[in-house]
């Protein structure tokens, strides 16, 4: 089965800011799941300065035709100015099968048919 898979590299002011982000994302099925890892210290560049802080990674698992989507629900709900979405391509023949299976049915959309008749119940 063809499957075009992303990881997508988010970072974030803190644990809440993840943890609210990564809720919406996976209730809104842009992504199968979302990893929140605490604790990164960064340093970086941002208007003419150098600054540090501590942020937390937020790693989505998704299909590339969500990315868009993703990236602008991210844009909306973030706190930065400019945040970190940064979408990285799974390569295709590796990986558990099955895994990878659950990635693109836990992201699928209902189609235009299936909403109309749930609409409709």
């Amino acid at each position: 089965m063809f499957r075009n898979l992303r990881f997508v590299y988010v970072t974030t002011s803190g644990k809440d800011e993840a943890r609210k982000i990564g809720q919406a994302i996976v209730e809104e099925k842009l992504a199968a799941c979302a990893n929140i890892i605490d604790g990164m210290e960064s340093i970086y560049h941002w208007k003419g300065e150098i600054e540090t802080g501590n942020e937390c990674i937020l790693i989505f698992k998704t299909s590339y035709s969500n990315v868009s989507r993703l990236t602008q629900r991210v844009k909306d709900l973030h706190s930065y100015e400019v945040p970190c979405i940064i979408s990285l391509n799974l390569a295709e023949q590796e990986g558990n099968e099955e895994y990878l299976d659950w990635i693109m049915l836990s992201t699928r959309r209902p189609m235009a048919a299936e909403t109309e008749h749930l609409a409709d119940d």
